[in-house]
């Protein structure tokens, strides 16, 4: 319930404000679980893949963020994965693994960090890659575009300026790989939706 208002509320301000579109919401499957890999650009992020994507999807976000009692209380209601940062997080994985097994939606950002131009990419971390080997779900690539500009890194303002998000076809993963080599085949899909 929370989760669709917030969605419905953040659908309403992202036309208002940043005309936000969408592309290739075909590729979301209709039902049972997946993960959708992005790039990352802002802190908006999350609410434009999410307001995008047609169903229901669990975010991972660093464990700092549930420091504050009003943001955390929100972000338990509507299925965010608190995630330590710099170390390994098993109570994390599992959450994230029993989610997407029991047919829910995982999206992923697999670079970590932000990054401040849209072009620009950082070497993926091997936990997208991990979780792709280990659930047999399909993988849908993701590319946000004009959130960098709308909310960069440090600004406290918002801007009034276009964003777009684009959904890929399914990523074949080549299960048994190294997780590194496998974030790194999810990577080089979301960069190709950045030039379509």
């Amino acid at each position: 319930m929370t989760y669709r208002f917030s969605r419905w509320l953040a659908l309403i301000l992202s036309k208002l404000l940043f005309r936000i579109e969408f592309q290739g919401r075909e590729f979301i499957p209709e039902k049972g679980g997946f993960i959708l890999v992005s790039n990352h650009l802002s802190y908006l992020d999350p609410i434009a893949v999410g307001t995008a994507c047609p169903r229901e999807v669990s975010f991972m976000a660093k464990d700092t963020l549930f420091d504050y009692p009003l943001l955390a209380r929100w972000l338990k209601a509507v299925g965010v994965i608190p995630v330590k940062r710099g170390a390994p997080d098993p109570s994390a994985i599992k959450t994230a693994i029993r989610n997407a097994a029991s047919g829910k939606g995982l999206a992923l950002f697999p670079e970590g960090s932000r990054r401040e131009k849209e072009n620009a990419f950082i070497n993926p971390e091997p936990g997208a890659g991990f979780l792709a080997d280990k659930l047999n779900v399909p993988v849908i690539p993701a590319f946000v575009s004009g959130t960098e500009k709308a909310l960069p890194k440090g600004a406290k303002f918002l801007r009034p300026v276009k964003v777009r998000v684009r959904f890929g076809q399914e990523i074949h993963i080549e299960r048994g790989k190294p997780y590194r080599e496998i974030s790194e085949a999810i990577m080089a899909k979301i960069k190709n939706l950045a030039n379509k």
